[in-house]
């Protein structure tokens, strides 16, 4: 029996992107490809791509249940809400009545980020964090958040491997970073992490850093990010049998920038058009974090959260298990910020 597949997310930025390009990725034969939509418009969307439509509430427990086992769904890329587990945990449940029935492995994909593999959420940052860590889940457990929403993230990445466990589900644990570059689907096209910081800015007139030293990020083009997406996909399709659970972290990044830097690409993109005074980037201090926030709709002390802190979290696994190769270096967030910029100002209803 070949797999039947749902895609969830697909109207934003990550799975528009993924759907975009999936027709030419020329995957391993499949039975269905299904997508969770919302609207008709979506419905119809959707099927340019091939899959067919699904309407369901992924946060009601019987209708993702009736969704998942009436369509012997083997294959879910969740991509909505990182957190709370709500939906994570209506799916592995329904997707285990499909093994049950079917004796077919189960493939779980949870979408999380790279948050929480940081500073914020309390992970080592005195060296590279690897993804293909074989004590990374381990790490993830003893982690303790600054911050009581990173906390609940930690939370859900160890529900998932755990319930998937349980069940006898694969899951995988996929973790974006600062995704940028124009988005490919018929929805959202423009990328939260660099909206961000645009939105501060234009708030306070100026670019600011929210933090000391010269702490780094990992980023990602969105069509490396999505090919890592597919290239997952191709093994699981193909059954050769890509680490899972707690071995099941994947992060699709070329390497890391410093926000110094980053801030500096936006800051000269943002005075060119004059958006902001000059491209200067200033410490910032109580004063001007409470003004980002009103700009971001967030409290003060959630600005360092959105626009700082240091990670790194740095990709293995992909190129070795999954033959990815990224298309752009990590440098070319930089190159491109100008041309973000650009877009982000032109599409402010995204």
């Amino acid at each position: 029996m070949s797999h039947n597949i749902l895609i969830t997310g697909a109207s934003g930025y990550l799975g528009g992107s993924l759907l975009a390009r999936w027709n030419e990725a020329k995957l391993p034969a499949y039975n269905k490809l299904f997508a969770l939509v919302r609207t008709p418009n979506q419905a119809d969307a959707v099927k340019q791509y091939g899959a067919e439509p699904l309407t369901f509430d992924a946060y009601d427990e019987a209708e993702v249940w009736a969704a998942v086992v009436d369509n012997n769904i083997t294959v879910v890329y969740h991509l909505i809400a990182p957190w709370p587990h709500v939906s994570q945990s209506y799916f592995i449940k329904a997707m285990a009545e499909v093994k049950k029935r079917t004796g077919r492995d189960v493939h779980f994909l949870h979408t999380s980020g790279a948050k929480i593999f940081s500073s914020h959420a309390g992970a080592p940052t005195e060296k590279p964090l690897l993804d293909s860590d074989p004590k990374l889940y381990e790490i993830q457990k003893a982690q303790q958040a600054s911050f009581p929403l990173m906390q609940e993230a930690i939370g859900v990445n160890n529900f998932v491997i755990e319930e998937a466990e349980k069940y006898g589900i694969r899951s995988y644990v996929f973790v974006p970073c600062i995704v940028y570059g124009e988005g490919e689907g018929f929805g959202n096209r423009i990328s939260i992490q660099t909206v961000a910081i645009v939105r501060a800015a234009e708030a306070v007139k100026c670019i600011y850093r929210v933090d000391t030293g010269r702490p780094t990020w990992p980023v990602c083009h969105v069509r490396d990010n999505t090919n890592m997406y597919l290239e997952l996909m191709h093994k699981i399709l193909a059954d050769e049998n890509p680490s899972y659970g707690q071995n099941g972290y994947y992060l699709a990044s070329p390497g890391s920038v410093a926000w110094d830097d980053l801030y500096a690409a936006i800051a000269a993109a943002l005075a060119k058009r004059n958006v902001i005074a000059d491209d200067t980037v200033v410490t910032a201090k109580g004063q001007d974090l409470e003004a980002m926030g009103k700009g971001l709709g967030c409290p003060a002390e959630l600005v360092s959260l959105m626009l700082g802190g240091n990670c790194t979290f740095t990709a293995d696994r992909g190129s070795k298990e999954l033959d990815w190769q990224p298309l752009y270096k990590p440098e070319h967030i930089l190159e491109y910020a100008d041309a973000e910029v650009d877009f982000i100002l032109r599409n402010k209803n995204w």
